[in-house]
């Protein structure tokens, strides 16, 4: 089963403003005990969002304007502090698609790559502009052109950024190394049979 070229993710945006939101605050450390990564989209930025018994606090993934959403837009310093593994796991469990920042942090930018979820850089400028026609239109579509690396919205372009290494892996389907590893299976066991110390 090859895995899917991502040249393109389209849909709709929510800006969750504010630099330097870390894994924490996009996954309370609480909600990690968990076998699968299954149903962790509901406790996404879960503290910020829920009040102690549990109703909504005011925040943007709370407003019914945004809801399905597939794009994220934030700020600078995405995905900071700790490694967890289930920070882009949670983002994307609960719908998105696709993360537009001024930059990331290194290790969510890769587990997110991983997925097959674009992390696309743009300038605090361009994010303004998105933001201000999202709050105007939130049933605007947005498309983030991972291929050519431009955001398109409204009649408006702006350049993003992505790293060469994650933009080959996306649009050439090899952003998942154990879905490659499985698609070379008959390979691997056609070497390990001329293998000497593989022989039974």
């Amino acid at each position: 089963m090859a895995l899917a070229k991502i040249t393109q993710v389209t849909g709709r945006g929510v800006y969750v403003a504010g630099n330097d939101i870390d894994t924490d605050r996009i996954i309370p450390a609480r909600f990690m005990k968990c076998v699968s990564f299954d149903g962790l989209g509901e406790f996404l930025f879960y503290d910020v969002r829920k009040n102690a018994d549990g109703t909504d606090k005011p925040h943007p993934l709370n407003d019914p304007r945004h809801a399905g959403a597939t794009i994220l837009l934030s700020g600078a310093n995405f995905g900071c502090g700790s490694s967890r593994e289930h920070a882009p796991q949670a983002i994307q469990k609960y719908g998105f698609k696709a993360v537009i920042a001024e930059n990331f942090a290194e290790i969510f930018f890769g587990n997110s790559t991983t997925l097959g979820m674009p992390c696309m850089s743009a300038t605090r400028e361009d994010i303004a502009k998105i933001a201000a026609a999202i709050e105007k239109d939130p049933d605007l579509e947005i498309t983030i052109d991972v291929a050519s690396r431009q955001i398109r919205f409204g009649g408006q372009s702006v350049p993003a950024t992505l790293r060469d290494t994650a933009h080959d892996a996306l649009v050439n389907g090899r952003w998942d190394a154990i879905g490659e590893l499985m698609d070379g299976r008959e390979a691997i066991l056609a070497l390990t049979k001329q293998l000497p110390y593989m022989a039974a």
